[in-house]
């Protein structure tokens, strides 16, 4: 399977999208040394820019994240939050017949994040963590770049 990577600038330095000729498979927080892009790389690179020139809030882009069942379902369930707003573990858990644990977990191997919300996750009273480069810091700069949570403006 040929795998496509493009690099596009963010707010946070360098992104690398991959994905094979089909769907977006990863979104890597460092740039690559060896570009090699196709149409649906470009058409993410594209949609990431307007995402963060504020000019996108909903990407449309076939996806196919690494995971099993149960890593789809969560990822499935994150896509359902709309843009500038938040969500808790624990309503993802009870709304798959889980715990929150395996859901933040979940959160935590998603490898489409920004694309696939995962910084949208929240603890209940806290805001979970986030294992984006950045950590809780980048977790907390795109909630504020979505203007969705509004006691960190």
């Amino acid at each position: 399977m040929t795998l496509f990577q493009q690099e596009v600038a963010s707010p946070f330095g360098p992104l690398t999208i991959s994905a094979t000729a089909t769907a977006i498979t990863a979104l890597d927080w460092q740039g690559t040394d060896i570009p090699c892009p196709n149409e649906l790389t470009q058409r993410a690179a594209d949609q990431l820019t307007a995402y963060f020139n504020k000019e996108l809030e909903v990407f449309d882009l076939p996806l196919a994240p690494e995971g099993g069942a149960f890593q789809q379902s969560v990822c499935n369930a994150m896509l359902e939050i709309p843009y500038g707003e938040t969500t808790t573990y624990g309503a993802i858990a009870e709304k798959l017949g889980t715990y929150g644990q395996p859901i933040g977990h979940a959160c935590g191997a998603n490898t489409i994040p920004i694309i696939i919300p995962c910084h949208r996750v929240l603890g209940t009273g806290h805001l979970g963590g986030y294992s984006g480069d950045g950590g809780v810091e980048r977790k907390i700069e795109l909630l504020k770049h979505e203007e969705g949570f509004p006691y960190l403006l």
